[in-house]
């Protein structure tokens, strides 16, 4: 009795180049068809995602990661791009000091948006965080099933941390994907981020009212709004703003609060 066919992800080559100035390669198009058949896989034992149809997994996991990175791919890090500069500092998004690019990846949950940037930018260093023992067990085997050096998986709550010396103030980027408000996400990602680096906060609608409010609320912890980027998914039009806060000041040491506060009671 012969195997069902694997389900084959889209490559979408002229899509991403229109979407994003940028175009995977066949050793990309192979990692993330890899990447797939890994969650998809993984998924039948533990509750990773519903997102698993092929165009579906394309656009919600891998498009909707890279697109949070767009000003980034297409130029190399510390060049002058009008693409990459902000309006509001006139700064890139920082180069690691010694050469190599670090991010984390809060809340990653199944993964995203941490491995297709790992796979995207070969040159970075990724850490991906969870709080679920489970998930991140399942990732570092995941990781280490792709040979994907670049990439670790590591378990436990974003406020410790961000307390911690050999995670404060540490990295170039952070991330926050559907993890809670806003200006919570900005109270996890902000202690991490060494000064100069970029917390990029993937939302949903944004409003000129929640714009002001996360405005004055990052000012406590070190960050400003650099710049906000709208648009709209390539196949299904949905709505979605990423929010990039620039680490311009040291955070100061009563953040990010004890595990649990920034959730029940967020900064204003």
């Amino acid at each position: 009795m012969s195997e069902p066919d694997k389900p084959i992800l889209p490559s979408n080559v002229k899509l991403w180049e229109k979407t994003m100035n940028w175009q995977p390669d066949e050793g990309h198009l192979l990692e993330f068809q890899s990447l797939y058949e890994g969650i998809l896989q993984g998924n039948q034992s533990l509750n990773l995602t519903r997102i698993t149809a092929p165009d579906e997994f394309w656009e919600k996991h891998l498009w909707d990661s890279l697109r949070g990175i767009t000003p980034l791919l297409s130029q190399p890090l510390g060049s002058t791009s009008e693409e990459v500069s902000s309006a509001k500092t006139g700064m890139v998004p920082a180069e690691g000091g010694n050469g190599s690019v670090r991010a984390i990846d809060i809340g990653t949950g199944a993964g995203f948006p941490g491995l297709p940037v790992a796979i995207a930018c070969p040159e970075w260093q990724v850490t991906l965080l969870d709080s679920t023992r489970k998930k991140i067990t399942f990732l570092q085997s995941l990781i280490d099933q792709l040979g994907m050096e670049n990439a670790k998986a590591i378990v436990g709550r974003v406020e410790d941390m961000g307390r911690a010396v050999q995670h404060r103030e540490q990295y170039d980027f952070a991330f926050a994907r559907a993890i809670g408000p806003t200006m919570v996400c900005a109270e996890y990602a902000l202690p991490l981020l060494k000064v100069g680096g970029l917390a990029i906060l993937y939302r949903g609608h944004w409003t000129d009212e929640e714009a002001q409010v996360v405005s004055a609320g990052v000012e406590q912890l070190g960050g400003m709004v650099d710049f906000v980027e709208k648009f709209t998914t390539p196949l299904t039009d949905s709505v979605r703003t990423c929010v990039y806060l620039r680490k311009v000041a040291p955070t100061p040491p009563e953040f990010p609060r004890a595990v649990g506060i920034p959730a029940q009671n967020p900064l204003l």
